[in-house]
C-alpha cells in the first residue's frame, strides 16, 4: 500500500501548498512514483502549481519530474448505500487508484474545515501541519488562558486529528505521524520566536506530535510558483550559481524531508 502524506491544517496563508509541491516533487526525484490530490476544490493552489510546472516543462522543453495529479471522480448518487457520503466515496476511490501504482500519495488539504479534509487526514500515516511561527497560528492547535498562556484544552483541529486517530485505532492502522512544521520563519532570533519554540515543545508531549522546521519566509518561493517549479529544479532551469539564500532553503528542504522519516527514504539531494 502507498504512504498516504496529507498536509493540513485549518488555518489559510502557512504554506501547505508549498510545502505539498516541494514534498511530492523531492520524492519523485528521489525515484519514487507519486500521487497527488488538492482537496481544495475552489483555490486548488497545489492543482495549479503542478498544472504550472507541467505548462513550463513544455514550453522550455525540459524534463522536470512531476507527481500524478488525481481529480476526485464522479460518483452516481444512486449508487450509494445508505448512510453514505457522497465525497468519502469520491477521496476513497480516488486514493485506492492512486494506491495501486504509487509508492506516496501526497494530499493537500483547505485551510478550512470540510468533509474532505476530516476524511483525509484518517487516512493520513504521515500528517504535516505547517504553522506560521506565532501565537496568532499557535491557537490552531490549542486553547490557552490569555492572561498566563496556561494550555486549557485542545482547538478544534487538535480534536480532529484525534478523532482521525481514534478512527485509525479502531481500523486496525498504525497510528498517524503527526509533524507540526514551524514554517514561514522570520530570520531573526526573535524572543517571542523562543517562546512560541518552547510552547510548541511543551504542547508536543501532551497531545502527540513532533515538532520540525520549514522553511524561512523567502521570496524565492513567490517567484518559484508561476512556473510550478521547487528549489530542486534551478539548476535544470539554468540556474548554475545559487545565491547564499537559494543554498539556505535547499537546506531546508533537506532537513524538512529528513525529519518527516518516511519509510524507505534516503535523503540524498
Amino acid at each position: 500500500m502507498a504512504h498516504i502524506i496529507v498536509c493540513g491544517n485549518e488555518k489559510g496563508g502557512s504554506g501547505k501548498s508549498t510545502v505539498t509541491m516541494h514534498v511530492a516533487t523531492a520524492l519523485v526525484r528521489m525515484g519514487f512514483s507519486v500521487g497527488g490530490m488538492d482537496l481544495d476544490l475552489r483555490q486548488r493552489t497545489f492543482g495549479h502549481y503542478v498544472e504550472n510546472r507541467q505548462s513550463y516543462a513544455k514550453s522550455q522543453n525540459v524534463e522536470l519530474p512531476c507527481p500524478e495529479i488525481a481529480e476526485l471522480p464522479e460518483i452516481d448518487e444512486g449508487q450509494l448505500s445508505p448512510g453514505e457520503n457522497i465525497y468519502d466515496v469520491r477521496l476513497s476511490t480516488a486514493v485506492a487508484g492512486l494506491e495501486q501504482r504509487c509508492d506516496f500519495v501526497v494530499i493537500d488539504c483547505p485551510g478550512s474545515h470540510t468533509r474532505l479534509s476530516q476524511v483525509a487526514h484518517s487516512l493520513a500515516d504521515t500528517l504535516i501541519t505547517p504553522m506560521n511561527d506565532s501565537f496568532v497560528d499557535f491557537d490552531l492547535l490549542t486553547k490557552r488562558d490569555p492572561i498566563n498562556g496556561n494550555i486549557e484544552g485542545p482547538s478544534v483541529y487538535s480534536e480532529m486529528v484525534w478523532n482521525a486517530r481514534q478512527l485509525r485505532s479502531q481500523a486496525g492502522l498504525d497510528p498517524i505521524d503527526w509533524i507540526v512544521l514551524r514554517n514561514r520563519l522570520g530570520a531573526q532570533n526573535m524572543h517571542n520566536k523562543k517562546k512560541v519554540g518552547d510552547a510548541l515543545d511543551e504542547l508536543s508531549t501532551r497531545i502527540g506530535f513532533r515538532v520540525a522546521p520549514g522553511f524561512n519566509e523567502r521570496v524565492i518561493f513567490r517567484e518559484l510558483f508561476p512556473r510550478g517549479l521547487t528549489l530542486l529544479d534551478l539548476k535544470d532551469v539554468g540556474v548554475q550559481q545559487m545565491n547564499l539564500s537559494n543554498v539556505a532553503a535547499r537546506q531546508e528542504l533537506r532537513e524538512l524531508m529528513k525529519s518527516l522519516k518516511l519509510p524507505g527514504v534516503t535523503v540524498n539531494f
